[in-house]
C-alpha cells in the first residue's frame, strides 16, 4: 500500500477545531505540531488516528536515499508496545513526582464535558457540559469497548475529560516557584505549550456525522481503495477536499488552487457536507480518494505535518513538494510505502486498546484519593449505551462492538524516552525541515536562472 505519508504526529498533539474537522479528510494525530498545512505522499485521510512519529527523509548523497527512522516496524519484538506508547510517560511527567491529589482533579472540572469514574470493572459517567456532536458519547462508547477486551485489568480511577477543539491546560499558567500543579484533563488534543492528557479520539469507533466507519472497517477500506490505481498512473498532484470555511488556514489554502495565471500543481476542492448528507456520502468515501499522488492534509485550527510547509510560503512549498515528488519517485514511493505499512501494523486497533490501558494504568498510580461515584454519576454499558443510539451511530457502534474478551495480554509497555534520545529526535526533524528548506531555495533559484 503507498498510501500515507510521513507524519509527524502522534493523537492530537496539536491544536484543533473539530467541528472544523468534518472534511472527507478526518483526524489526525498530533504532537508538537507548528504551522498549518501538511503534505503527505501518497495519501491516506486519517479518522482521528493514532499516529506516532513516522520520520522517513531523504537525504542528498552520490543519491538521494531514503533513511526511516522511527518505524522499526520488522524489528520489535511480538509482545512489545510500539514506540510511540512512550508519550504516555511524557503526557504524565507533570504529576510524576507529586501525584494527582483530588484538589487537583476537582479544578481539571472547569474544563470537562463529563468525569468518568471506572470501579470494580464498571463505568460511571456525570456529564457537565454538551460536546459537539457525539464525541463524548463516543468516547465513552471506546472506554466502555476497552473494559470489555480487558475485563477486571483496567484499574479503579476517576478522570475528567475535555471533548473541545483546543488543548485547555497551558503550560505556562504553571511555571515558576509559586505556581500550582496543573490539572489533569484528559482530551484528543494537546500542543508543545500545553498539558492536555492525550487520549484516543473517538472517531476510532466511526464518526456518525461525516459516515466514516470505526477504524478497523475503514482500514480495509482504503486498503482496498489504494489497490484501484497504481501510484504512478495517479493524477501527479496535491489533492485536498473539505470545508474551507471552518478557518483561515483552510481559507488561505484555497488561494493555492489552480488558475489561469497559477498553476501551484494542486487540485482543491470544496465539500458541502450538508448537500453530501442528503445525497448519501456518495461523494466522500475515503475509499474513493486514492486517486492522486499526494494529499494536502490542513487542520482546522491547527495540524500535523512531515513535508515542511509553511504557512507563509504554502503555495509555493506544495508546489514544489509536487515537483520533488513527481521527478523523485523512487523515494517518493518509498515514503509513502512505509508509512502505509507503519499505519497498517502500528496503528491497529488492538493497539489503541492497549494505548488506552496503558495510559490509565499509569494514570490510575498517580491517584492519592480514593475514586468514588459521583452524586450525578450513572453507570452506563454498553448495550444500553449502543440501544441508545440510531441511523449511523447506532450501526457503528454494532461494528465497532467488542464482543468477547481478549486471549492475549496488552502488549508490554516501553521506558520513558531517554532526555537525550527525544533531543536528538527533535533535532533530526528540524534538520530534515531546514535540508528540505534548502532543497526548495535551490529548485527557486534554478527557475530563475535556468
Amino acid at each position: 500500500m503507498e498510501n500515507i505519508g510521513a507524519f509527524l504526529g502522534f493523537w492530537e498533539r496539536g491544536t484543533k477545531k473539530r467541528s472544523n474537522f468534518e472534511e472527507t479528510a478526518s483526524r489526525s494525530v498530533k504532537r508538537w505540531a507548528s504551522t498549518t498545512v501538511f503534505l503527505s505522499f501518497f495519501i491516506i485521510i486519517f479518522i482521528g488516528s493514532f499516529l506516532y512519529w513516522v520520520n522517513v527523509s531523504v537525504f542528498p548523497g552520490s543519491l538521494l536515499r531514503e533513511e526511516i527512522f522511527a518505524s522499526k516496524i520488522l524489528e520489535e519484538s511480538l509482545g512489545e508496545c510500539p514506540e510511540y506508547f512512550r508519550w504516555i510517560h511524557k503526557d504524565l511527567e507533570p504529576w510524576k513526582h507529586t501525584g494527582i491529589s483530588r484538589e487537583m482533579l476537582e479544578r481539571a472540572k472547569a474544563h470537562a464535558q463529563f468525569r468518568l469514574v471506572i470501579i470494580n470493572g464498571d463505568a460511571y459517567v456525570e456529564k457537565y457540559k454538551n460536546a459537539y456532536q457525539t464525541r463524548d458519547v463516543f468516547t465513552v462508547w471506546g472506554i466502555l469497548q476497552l473494559l470489555r477486551l480487558y475485563p477486571g485489568k483496567v484499574p479503579d480511577l476517576e478522570l475528567m475529560f475535555s471533548c473541545g477543539d483546543r488543548p485547555v491546560v497551558k503550560k505556562r499558567d504553571y511555571e515558576g516557584a509559586n505556581s500550582t500543579s496543573p490539572p489533569p484533563v484528559f482530551h484528543y488534543c494537546g500542543d508543545q505549550e500545553s498539558l492536555d492528557i492525550v487520549f484516543p479520539d473517538w472517531s476510532f469507533w466511526g464518526w456518525a456525522e461525516t459516515n466514516i466507519r470505526p477504524w478497523n472497517s475503514i482500514l480495509e477500506d482504503i486498503k482496498e481503495g489504494n489497490k484501484r490505481t497504481k501510484w504512478i498512473n495517479r493524477a501527479p498532484y496535491a489533492y485536498w477536499k473539505g470545508n474551507p470555511y471552518v478557518s483561515i488556514a483552510r481559507e488561505d489554502l484555497m488561494k493555492c488552487n489552480v488558475t489561469d495565471k497559477y498553476q501551484w500543481k494542486t487540485r482543491l476542492y470544496v465539500q458541502d457536507w450538508h448537500k453530501e448528507k442528503k445525497q448519501g456520502f456518495k461523494k466522500s468515501k475515503l475509499a474513493d480518494q486514492c486517486t492522486h499522488r499526494f494529499k494536502i492534509y490542513v487542520e482546522g485550527q491547527a495540524w500535523s505535518h512531515y513535508w515542511p510547509v509553511r504557512t507563509a510560503r504554502k503555495c509555493r512549498d506544495i508546489k514544489f513538494a509536487v515537483e520533488w515528488g513527481n521527478t523523485h519517485t523512487r523515494q517518493a514511493r518509498a515514503i509513502g510505502s512505509a508509512g502505509s505499512r507503519y499505519m497498517q501494523e502500528k496503528l491497529k486497533m488492538k493497539y489503541v486498546y492497549d494505548y488506552m490501558f496503558h495510559l490509565l494504568i499509569e494514570y490510575a498510580k498517580l491517584l492519592k484519593f480514593e475514586p468514588r461515584i459521583p452524586n450525578e454519576g450513572k453507570k452506563v454499558c454498553a448495550q444500553k449505551l449502543a440501544s441508545s443510539q440510531n441511523g449511523l451511530g447506532k450501526r457503528f457502534m454494532v461494528e465497532s462492538m467488542v464482543n468477547s474478551s481478549s486471549e492475549a495480554l496488552p502488549c508490554t509497555m516501553p521506558p520513558p524516552f531517554e532526555p537525550l534520545s527525544l533531543e536528538a529526535f527533535f533535532e533530526n526533524n528540524e534538520m530534515i525541515k531546514r535540508q528540505v528548506e534548502m532543497w526548495e531555495k535551490d529548485f527557486w533559484e534554478s527557475l530563475k536562472f535556468g
